[in-house]
């Protein structure tokens, strides 16, 4: 951005326009695991990020002012989140803080994010029912994504009998909490459900346990990235062979597990088979962007770009940065990208379109059925009207 001199009558007419604004610069902190179990995931997520703000500064920045990303590495656990958020809100003194992060990382910046009075939008589909009157989320919850595949297993293989394997902490523990209630209340029953913690990976034992129960069928929740390739190597490995959903694998990471992903089962609010102008118009622009250093879009990596154009969308109809203001606008502001709209008006999180889709050989996820504007049910009912 090209600035000119301004006379002092001018500088302090703008300061009475906008007087939040203090700056040139909008600083978005991005804390996330570029270390830890989401390292597989993460460089997407920043990728996603640049192109975002490229196209932004390109177009003019925000009312007028450049967007500057802030990148910290949360280590994708609790200890390395609350540095992260502590030097992001205090010592980098960031406008706004959007994140894919684990469930472990969310919960220990929260308190930070609330303190520091900073607006936060989560990008991370997660375990649900995570509230703050700074924290807004465009991702998915269980409500929107565990019956598209239970209920594709039970139609469509006859399924009875569910095994559950997940990682050892808040999003694993909530999602298969929830698909057991969900597969129950449907006339099934879960045989298993086994845990290894977050940084495990030798998943012996509970595959041992998987074989020997008898299950129709195979649900996993584990860590976003690294916990999902090693325990689906193994599976492929002991020759499991059943029916087999996983609940935190995204696209970008199924293209990095080669062979062994084929035939997995995902729901997801975005894959990059969407046809649309405006998904294809991303992808040609990530591809113009980044060449041979593309990673795959995937849906973790997608909400982060809208998030920041949600945030953008929120401060233009605030008229300003101030940190209220753009949470109180943030309820009303709808964002049109590669998922669709997208209006995080629902207690602060969005309805969105699923899709249920099985990997294929080549990485790809062909998509079997979608499903509009599902509701994320009661997430926070405080902010409800």
């Amino acid at each position: 951005m090209t600035l000119r001199p301004l006379s002092i009558a001018a500088v302090v007419a703008a300061l009475a326009a906008a007087p939040a604004i203090a700056a040139d610069t909008i600083k978005i902190g991005i804390p996330v695991g570029l270390s830890g179990a989401n390292s597989v995931v993460a460089p997407s997520v920043v990728q996603s990020s640049e192109y975002a703000a490229k196209e932004i500064n390109d177009a003019g920045g925000i009312l007028g002012m450049k967007v500057e990303l802030v990148v910290a590495d949360d280590n994708s656990g609790a200890q390395g989140a609350q540095r992260a958020f502590e030097s992001l809100v205090y010592e980098e003194k960031v406008n706004v803080l959007i994140s894919m992060e684990t469930s472990a990382a969310r919960n220990a910046g929260l308190p930070i994010v609330n303190r520091g009075r900073t607006p936060y939008i989560y990008t991370s589909f997660y375990e649900g029912r995570s509230c703050s009157p700074w924290m807004y989320v465009n991702a998915w919850v269980p409500e929107q994504q565990v019956a598209p595949i239970v209920d594709h297993f039970m139609a469509e293989y006859g399924a009875k009998t569910f095994f559950l394997v997940g990682s050892d902490y808040a999003f694993g523990r909530g999602m298969l909490e929830f698909t057991r209630s969900y597969v129950e209340a449907n006339g099934g029953t879960v045989l298993g459900e086994e845990y290894l913690p977050m940084d495990g990976s030798d998943w012996t034992a509970i595959i041992s346990q998987l074989k020997a129960s008898g299950a129709d069928a195979l649900i996993t929740s584990t860590a976003g990235g690294a916990p999902n390739v090693t325990l689906t190597k193994q599976l492929r490995a002991a020759g499991v062979d059943m029916p087999y959903g996983n609940l935190a694998v995204d696209e970008g990471t199924a293209k990095s597990m080669g062979a062994d992903a084929t035939g997995i089962y995902i729901a997801a609010s975005y894959v990059t088979g969407i046809d649309s102008a405006e998904n294809k118009a991303f992808l040609e622009g990530m591809t113009a962007t980044f060449g041979d250093d593309l990673i795959t879009p995937n849906d973790l990596s997608v909400p982060q770009y809208e998030a920041i154009y949600a945030y953008k969308a929120a401060v233009e109809a605030a008229g300003s940065t101030d940190p209220q203001a753009v949470i109180d606008a943030l309820d009303d502001v709808s964002v049109t990208g590669p998922r669709g709209t997208i209006t995080m008006d629902a207690q602060r999180h969005a309805p969105l379109t699923m899709y249920l889709g099985q990997v294929q050989a080549d990485g790809s996820v062909k998509v079997i059925q979608s499903f509009e504007n599902v509701d994320p049910g009661d997430q926070c009912p405080q902010f409800a009207g």
